[in-house]
């Protein structure tokens, strides 16, 4: 199938202009959905805020009453109806989506025994499908309700680990590209290494593949000796992410077949909307 957008003319006429962006977490996708959010004529869709708020705000929000319900005086709260937890998810602040996902290990440390990681993991993937597939109805919706021509999709950096990206009839990559032109915010090994630099200095909880998931643990369980329990859940995860980088490139390599690649480089000099819509049009000529 071929692209939405075929040419540079293509897409400098269109009425409406679409795009989904997928890549690395830290490469741009959420800076430049919001510099075209500010443009005034894109209406911007955070795959991450949709799957915190509508797919996992009531556990998010289970979760925080019942840390609270530890502790007497907010139990007495809560079971008075005096107070109320709720959870503050924006799409610069997904904190309360991301420690509700958690750390699998040693509990004294924060971590989460494997088998309720693996359950909240599983949370997460139907989740982020669900919300995927949410993408072309906001597209519609924003235009009809708002006004909003253009649509940006800002995409998690999990999103090739819940789609088959060599499968063309996959259902969700599919749904993607039949409503918007796909784009791959590629980075080399110099952003991989930042981004690991970043991630060992405030590792965070993330999504992984199930079969990726089950070979980390067992992995570094084995090269480090240690029962599922006494896991430090931070050592794991900066264990861990590296390999899962090295792991996705493939993925998204594969689903940007579908679209286009752009470095994460050329995403770097971009500054408005002008600039956006003349590096699709470099792209695609190029393509």
């Amino acid at each position: 199938m071929g692209l939405i957008y075929e040419t540079p003319d293509d897409w400098d006429r269109a009425a409406q202009k679409r795009v989904v962006l997928f890549g690395m977490s830290g490469l741009g996708k959420t800076h430049v959905s919001n510099m075209l959010r500010d443009a005034g004529s894109w209406f911007h869709y955070s795959i991450d805020y949709r799957i915190g708020t509508r797919y996992m705000g009531e556990l998010i929000a289970d979760n925080a009453k019942a840390h609270a319900m530890q502790v007497p005086f907010l139990r007495d709260l809560l079971m008075t109806d005096s107070i109320y937890i709720g959870s503050n998810i924006t799409f610069n602040n997904l904190a309360p989506l991301s420690t509700y996902l958690g750390k699998p290990g040693d509990p004294e440390k924060g971590g989460l025994p494997f088998a309720l990681y693996q359950v909240r993991q599983r949370e997460h993937q139907a989740a982020e499908i669900a919300a995927l597939l949410d993408t072309e109805r906001f597209a519609e919706r924003a235009f009809r309700l708002y006004g909003y021509p253009n649509f940006v999709c800002d995409s998690g950096g999990s999103i090739c680990e819940v789609v088959d990206p060599w499968d063309d009839d996959d259902p969700v990559l599919g749904t993607l590209e039949d409503m918007a032109l796909m784009i791959w915010l590629k980075g080399d090994e110099a952003h991989k290494q930042e981004l690991v630099r970043r991630f060992d200095r405030a590792p965070k909880p993330m999504y992984y593949q199930p079969e990726f998931l089950l070979a980390a643990w067992d992995d570094y369980r084995l090269e480090t000796g240690l029962s599922d329990d006494k896991v430090d859940p931070d050592d794991f995860v900066r264990w861990t992410y590296a390999r899962a980088l090295d792991h996705r490139q493939p993925r998204y390599e594969a689903m940007a077949k579908r679209g286009l690649t752009i470095t994460a480089d050329d995403v770097a000099r971009v500054h408005d909307e002008a600039g956006f819509n003349a590096m699709i049009a470099r792209a695609l000529a190029a393509r």
